[in-house]
């Protein structure tokens, strides 16, 4: 079933359902084009794990907190939102269509057209489709086209990339998102929009890997020639590292957490044996006096391997795919999980590539709070929407220019 996608009127909002916060994000589109941030809101998140809800009472709670601090600072009830997918079943598809051109010239029809093609060769009641981005085009034996608009031919073709979603993870947020009064308006994929907030221009023409290292998977997406080539996700996140310092320390989720936080990092130093951490032990109350010291280097030693196979998993996924070379020599980690200490040496070891620790650019409202890496999906959704809704506005028939819309201006007015 394919996906319908409401136009955006006013403010736009990006709702963030992640495994360790929900965020929502409202923003106005300027008159210039930028967007300015009026309302932001963040919760814990209960009810969703890597990805999807697994308790829709416990999801809606922190869904409504979120969006309700966003409201009130942003002085507005909202209704539709753009929702991220990052959970394991988020998939690419590449596809190969070909069609006769209809009038001679390729026009924007032929190209619409090749697109539902496309979308209809995965159509499934198992799965919905998130995005369908065109690779490149070929028109008769030319090949390598960006944009065959206008050009003539008889035979006109597209390697297309399609990201799908399991359609039940579809159903349940869409179900939790109406006991909250709330319409999903568009659903995009994490890396994808993630890459929108903090990838340059040139890396996404030259080529590069986006990892979006989040509580509870790590998503993946590559650009070259400046389009998403591949996505795919490790159901593998910064949760799982945490779990695994709670059962190896045995402490609470809670004291994990902030070990991770305070006292962790991803490559070993030679002062790790000699420095010493208090670890309250499960059942015990923190009493910081010191009773339970561990070397840090306990902590390293929990940490790393779990890092390790993140990375390594996400090498061999880009290899399977054979998007290595394509995705050139340079990869960008962003999300919550990225900020750990020795993330980047790490990053670099494994993969063996130039790696660079992003947070998203920085707009108009954006709290110093929420401009880390944590925020990028949310930022990217506000980005994607604002591209969408001057795409709709520019291709609108009934949005005239110059003195011809004056005078329809004038007619209005008028008569």
């Amino acid at each position: 079933m394919a996906k319908k996608i409401k136009k955006f009127t006013g403010s736009i909002a990006a709702l963030d359902i992640g495994s360790t916060k929900v965020a929502c994000f409202i923003a106005r589109l300027q008159p210039d084009g930028a967007i300015r941030i009026t309302g932001i809101g963040h919760q814990l998140s209960k009810g969703i794990r890597s990805g999807h809800i697994v308790d829709i009472v416990e999801a809606e709670t922190s869904v409504i907190a979120a969006v309700h601090a966003a409201e009130q600072m942003a002085d507005e009830t909202i209704e539709n939102v753009v929702v991220n997918l990052a959970g394991a079943g988020l998939t690419s598809r590449s596809v190969t269509v070909e069609l006769t051109v209809s009038g001679g010239s390729v026009t924007e029809r032929d190209l619409a057209d090749i697109l539902v093609e496309g979308r209809a060769s995965v159509e499934s009641d198992d799965v919905e489709i998130i995005h369908c981005f065109p690779v490149q085009y070929t028109l008769d034996d030319v090949k390598n086209i960006r944009d065959p608009r206008s050009m003539v031919g008889e035979k006109l073709g597209a390697d297309l990339h399609i990201i799908t979603a399991p359609a039940t993870m579809i159903r349940n947020i869409t179900n939790c998102l109406a006991h909250c009064h709330l319409n999903a308006a568009d659903f995009v994929a994490s890396p994808h929009v993630s890459a929108l907030a903090c990838l340059e221009p040139d890396e996404m023409e030259l080529g590069v890997t986006l990892v979006d290292m989040g509580g509870g998977v790590t998503s993946v997406a590559v650009f070259a020639g400046g389009k998403n080539l591949f996505t795919d996700v490790v159901p593998i996140g910064g949760m799982h590292v945490t779990s695994d310092l709670a059962k190896g320390l045995s402490t609470s989720i809670a004291h994990a957490e902030r070990l991770k936080t305070l006292h962790g990092s991803a490559v070993p130093t030679s002062s790790d044996h000699q420095a010493m951490i208090d670890v309250p032990q499960l059942g015990e109350e923190d009493s910081g006096d010191g009773g339970n010291l561990m070397p840090r280097s306990m902590l390293v030693g929990i940490i790393r391997p779990r890092l390790e196979e993140i990375f390594e998993m996400i090498r061999s996924k880009i290899e399977v795919a054979g998007m290595d070379a394509i995705a050139g020599r340079r990869v960008v980690l962003t999300g919550g999980a990225s900020q750990l200490l020795g993330m980047r040496e790490l990053a670099t070891r494994v993969l063996g590539k130039q790696i660079r620790v992003a947070k998203p650019r920085i707009i108009s409202g954006l709290a110093d709070a929420v401009s880390g890496p944590a925020f990028s999906s949310s930022i990217g959704m506000l980005e994607h929407a604002r591209r969408k809704t001057l795409e709709d506005r520019q291709h609108d028939p009934s949005r005239k220019s110059g003195a011809f819309a004056r005078f329809v201006q004038w007619l209005k007015d008028n008569f």
